[in-house]
């Protein structure tokens, strides 16, 4: 469809990170109140990785709203 190469795998990177961060874990604590994510949990791992984010700012933003 003429998307350069280059093009072509950042869009995969962008996907596939969707895609982990539709697989995360996520625990429901204090009745449903609060939620966490293990800091072990791989989708998340793959999902930073992929996008170049810090790993500990995610696994907190995941979970709290501001």
């Amino acid at each position: 469809i003429g998307v350069k190469e280059s093009h072509q795998t950042t869009i995969f990177k962008i996907i596939a990170a969707i895609l982990h961060l539709g697989n995360l874990e996520i625990q429901a604590e204090r009745d449903g109140e609060a939620c966490s994510i293990s800091s072990e949990d791989e989708h998340l791992n793959n999902f930073c990785s992929l996008l170049g984010v810090e790993h500990s700012q995610m696994q907190h933003w995941l979970c709290h709203c501001k």
